[in-house]
């Protein structure tokens, strides 16, 4: 996981995490529930859609990366908030939950927030470091005038590079506005620069009538110019970064012939982070939070092969047992770092901070929220 800007400010914990290995899982389901009750509002659970259906029973709320930073940026009543997710997810609910305004509502008080497994990352925001992007920002503005190109980050991202696009007049994107968010830049620009993943800028501009020729990929280990020439640095309209989604990544053209063939009249619905000829190929390309109502607002007998998470997947299979669901690919894709969050964790986390020891607290260093800040609040006004 990468710790850029990342500060763990919890206490050191009274019960530690060894023991509650052995626990049975009703135990814990009794344990973590009895703290819920103790704490009341002071408590906020939020749960990313991607995780176990054990860890989501206990959530308060649950959404994708955008609607859960709605979520943190809307609370007000909690001292606490406890995220079933990542760690991009953790320090954007620090920065949108303790801005100043929300702070001057509480009397200046902050609300904590914990990430019961610090060891919960995300490789795709692992793949484009703060000192990468500076370097290519850096190498770029030799060939084109970088004062006119917006960077675009995705939302799985550090805070650190949030910070970097709130600093030089970029924004943050997610799923769900990234072709608004484009046509933001774009009022301000003649170039965006978006990482850390290729696939949905890719996916995002290709709609807007940009060609594959102008987006150039940034090869972060590629020495010069990230493995562009000029000629496609100055000819392009998108510069991407050369990052992906070990989840979706996995998923094929031939996965989508393959159900095609073997189930007439099937519909493919895909994450846009997933490849060009996944995403082109498929019937709706959408955000979690669009998969989701796609499927709520289907019609009995619908007929689905799904290119997301596995556990949203199935979990939409048993939540619609009147519509045919598959998972889009023959080899298991779950987000291993998202499954790090499990019962375990989450008493241990809560216990100890019911008993005065806040654990695994995210808070986000003072500069890096100011400029994240901006890059964000431009993102929550973008629709």
């Amino acid at each position: 996981m990468s710790t850029d800007q990342i500060e763990n400010t919890g206490a050191q914990p009274i019960h530690p995490l060894e023991p509650y290995k052995s626990i049975e899982v009703d135990e814990l389901r009794s344990r973590i529930q009895a703290v819920r009750d103790q704490l009341g509002d002071e408590l906020l659970i939020l749960g990313h859609h991607y995780q176990q259906d054990e860890v989501i029973e206990f959530s308060d709320l649950r959404g994708d990366s955008y609607k859960l930073s709605q979520m943190a940026a809307d609370s007000t009543a909690c001292k606490t908030i406890v995220f079933c997710g990542v760690h991009f997810m953790a320090e954007t609910a620090d920065i949108l939950a303790n801005r100043p305004e929300k702070m001057a509502e509480r009397d200046g008080r902050r609300t904590t927030v914990i990430l019961p497994d610090m060891a919960a990352g995300c490789s795709m925001a692992d793949m484009a470091g703060i000192k990468q992007v500076e370097a290519a920002w850096e190498d770029m503005s030799d060939v084109i005038d970088t004062e006119k190109v917006i960077p675009v980050t995705y939302i799985n991202s550090a805070a650190s590079l949030k910070a970097f696009c709130g600093r030089h007049g970029g924004i943050v994107c997610t799923s769900s506005n990234a072709q608004a968010v484009l046509e933001w830049a774009y009022e301000r620009g003649n170039r965006v620069f978006f990482f850390p993943d290729q696939h949905l800028g890719r996916n995002t501009a290709l709609k807007m009538g940009i060609t594959e020729e102008q987006m150039p990929v940034w090869d972060p280990f590629q020495l010069e110019l990230g493995g562009n020439t000029e000629h496609a640095l100055e000819n392009s309209k998108v510069i991407l970064w050369k990052g992906h989604c070990s989840v979706h990544q996995m998923f094929r053209a031939e996965h989508v012939d393959g159900f095609r063939k073997q189930h007439p009249g099937i519909k493919i619905l895909v994450h846009p982070e997933c490849p060009r000829e996944v995403n082109d190929l498929a019937d709706v390309s959408g955000s979690t939070g669009k998969i989701i109502e796609t499927v709520k607002n289907s019609p009995a007998g619908t007929k689905w092969a799904i290119g997301t998470e596995l556990h949203l997947v199935n979990r939409l299979k048993a939540e619609y047992p009147e519509q045919e669901i598959h998972f889009l690919s023959p080899v298991v894709c779950m987000c291993a770092t998202m499954y790090r969050i499990d019962l375990q964790h989450l008493c241990w986390t809560l216990e100890n901070l019911r008993d005065g020891a806040a654990v695994n607290v995210i808070a986000v260093d003072e500069e890096t929220t100011k400029w994240s800040l901006i890059a964000l609040e431009r993102m929550l006004a973008v629709r």
